[in-house]
């Protein structure tokens, strides 16, 4: 017998467009906090070897200049794990894993889907409102024909 072709079925389906633009939006948030992360990092490695000499030679500036190179250091490594659960968060959401917090954004994505529906609703019942405003004043205008209207202190002909 001649080997034939195994097919590969697809277990996993294509993420929808709300896993999409989570992930997006995730991957922006954690590469934002990443590059803040290192550009951080490099700031406090930089201020801190141009101010050995100034250690050196002023001593009573070792405590206030300790404070600032520990800060740096901790809001580097801040940044850093914000980006690493980010990262770790946007895993578990694109592989199907129930990360914490999942059931929260699901809950708000449908309030405001909710809202913006009904926002969608008004402006379209102001927009008929307009029209039928505008066409009932159009009216007016033409039965009107070749006279004049009075607008509080200013005269507008009608030709």
């Amino acid at each position: 017998m001649a080997d034939q072709p195994k097919t590969i079925k697809q277990t996993e389906r294509a993420p929808n467009t709300n896993q999409t633009a989570i992930f997006l939006t995730a991957a922006a948030v954690g590469g934002t906090l990443l590059v803040l992360s290192g550009l951080t990092l490099t700031a406090t490695a930089i201020s801190l070897l141009m101010a050995t000499p100034l250690l050196v030679i002023w001593s009573p500036i070792l405590v206030p200049t300790t404070f600032l190179v520990a800060t740096g250091f901790i809001f580097s490594s801040g940044f850093g794990i914000a980006a690493l659960s980010m990262v770790a968060w946007m895993y578990r959401y694109a592989t199907g894993k129930h990360p914490p917090g999942l059931e929260q954004l699901d809950h708000v994505m449908k309030v405001l889907v909710h809202e913006a529906k009904i926002m969608k609703n008004k402006a379209k019942e102001y927009a008929y409102q307009v029209r039928d405003m505008a066409q009932q004043i159009t009216k007016r205008v033409q039965n009107m024909g070749n006279s004049e209207i009075l607008f509080s202190e200013n005269r507008l002909k009608v030709f």
